[in-house]
């Protein structure tokens, strides 16, 4: 990776001295600004107009408290979170997280990287984020909708399908989205389906969504894959994590030819050579809510392994699909090592800078964040337009806008990379591209 430019270090270390202890959102604002440098040199504009010290400070940043109740009654105080970061593109649209690691630092990175996701998609979105240090890891039905009925008392006022669009994100799935959706509702007295994406299909939802963040991310790598004359057909596959955006990207892989032997949760990894039995995932996962160990229990042959590193596991293609900083330096080399040829990030920010490093220096197909997982928020915006039009679109008609918007964001990367001189580096390109579009936006509204 490049280092920040002479002409930008001192942006960047403003952004230190302004958001002290934030370090995922350093490390985040980091990654784009390393690219900028002929870009500020070709639209010497864009520092005239201190687009990217703008761009850096959020518009708005939201903290609240949520006191809730337990079964037992006894009253718990979470904190809860939405900064609307970028709206030159469009409303704020992003998901909403609930983990118990969540802090400020946490949202502003998601927040900051969504700008130029939702740019890349090329709808008109803009970039923020949201959620509470609850967790709903083992909390009843009940407690989860309590927790979310406090949490939208106080959020809703911020919200609107022209303002803010929240949807889900790691810990808010239907579930919540609904238990918030029904809690708006009340309060505004208005059915304004719009305001929240990631709805139920009955009330408002889109087909694909569910899907929509694996299987565009699947699709990047397909793309990645195939400008290099290579393709997923029996490629060996790992995919971290188990939840929604893991499960729809081993199910894409496997319709592709791909095979994948490994996924895992906070507890272990589980190992199957034969392939991953995605059925018996879904089961565990989407219906029971249990662990990813009970797999062996019903898959003799495979292994778990408590606490284990997935990436040890020798792979052709790698999907981080869990969480930020997944990957550090040491993996990506044994991953890269061991034949590794594409990575394909389905989580956020899952490589550390020095994970990314290693993948570019070994120039395999490394597809970050912002551009390989922008399907779920692009199929929010496909979600808000079928609420906009009151209509309701099929399956293979969404699921094919989806694979359209992600073959066209590999495009743009692809290009953009090219345009500037490092031809193949879709981390340069995506954070060009998508950095250019909000710019020129940001210089059109003026001085706000």
């Amino acid at each position: 990776m490049p280092k920040v430019d002479e002409k930008i270090e001192g942006m960047y270390q403003e952004v230190l001295k302004r958001n002290p202890g934030e370090t995922e959102f350093h490390q985040a604002v980091l990654e784009v600004l390393e690219c900028l440098g002929p870009v500020v040199t070709k639209h010497p504009e864009y520092l005239e107009r201190k687009i990217i010290e703008r761009i850096c400070e959020p518009e708005r940043q939201i903290i609240f408290r949520v006191p809730w109740q337990d079964d037992k009654g006894t009253v718990h105080i979470n904190r809860g979170f939405r900064v609307e970061f970028n709206s030159s593109l469009g409303p704020y649209k992003g998901g909403l997280r609930f983990h118990p690691s969540v802090y400020l630092g946490i949202i502003k990175f998601l927040g900051f990287e969504q700008i130029f996701k939702n740019s890349l998609t090329g709808l008109p979105i803009g970039g923020g984020k949201g959620g509470s240090d609850f967790d709903p890891k083992g909390r009843s039905d009940d407690e989860v909708m309590r927790f979310c009925q406090s949490f939208m008392t106080e959020l809703y006022r911020h919200l609107g399908e022209h303002t803010d669009v929240p949807a889900g994100d790691i810990g808010v799935g239907g579930r919540e989205i609904g238990y918030m959706f029904g809690q708006y509702k009340r309060i505004t007295n208005r059915y304004e389906p719009g305001v929240l994406t990631g709805k139920g299909l009955t009330w408002g939802g889109s087909l694909v969504r569910t899907e929509a963040t694996g299987y565009g991310a699947t699709f990047f790598v397909n793309e990645m894959l195939k400008a290099r004359k290579n393709s997923f057909d029996g490629k060996t596959c790992l995919v971290s994590g188990s939840g929604n955006v893991a499960i729809y990207t081993i199910e894409k892989i496997h319709q592709l030819g791909g095979k994948c032997v490994a996924c895992s949760d906070s507890n272990g990894v589980i190992y199957d050579e034969k392939g991953l039995d995605l059925d018996l995932i879904k089961q565990l996962k989407e219906v029971e809510r249990r662990r990813i160990q009970d797999y062996a229990s019903v898959h003799k042959h495979a292994k778990y392994i408590p606490n284990g590193n997935i990436w040890e596991i020798p792979c052709q293609v790698a999907m981080p699909s869990a969480t930020q900083n997944e990957i550090n330096g040491k993996d990506a080399a044994t991953l890269v090592k061991n034949g590794c040829i594409a990575v394909g990030e389905g989580a956020n920010m899952p490589t550390t800078p020095e994970g990314v490093k290693v993948f570019l220096d070994a120039k395999i197909a490394y597809g970050p964040g912002k551009a390989a997982n922008a399907g779920g928020v692009a199929t929010s915006a496909l979600e808000m337009q079928q609420n906009a039009g009151r209509d309701s679109w099929s399956f293979e008609y969404t699921e094919k806008k989806l694979e359209d918007i992600m073959i066209n964001i590999h495009s743009n990367c692809f290009e953009t990379a090219d345009e500037y001189g490092a031809p193949g580096n879709y981390v340069l390109g995506a954070n060009i591209c998508g950095f250019i579009k909000v710019a020129n936006a940001m210089v059109a509204h003026g001085l706000i």
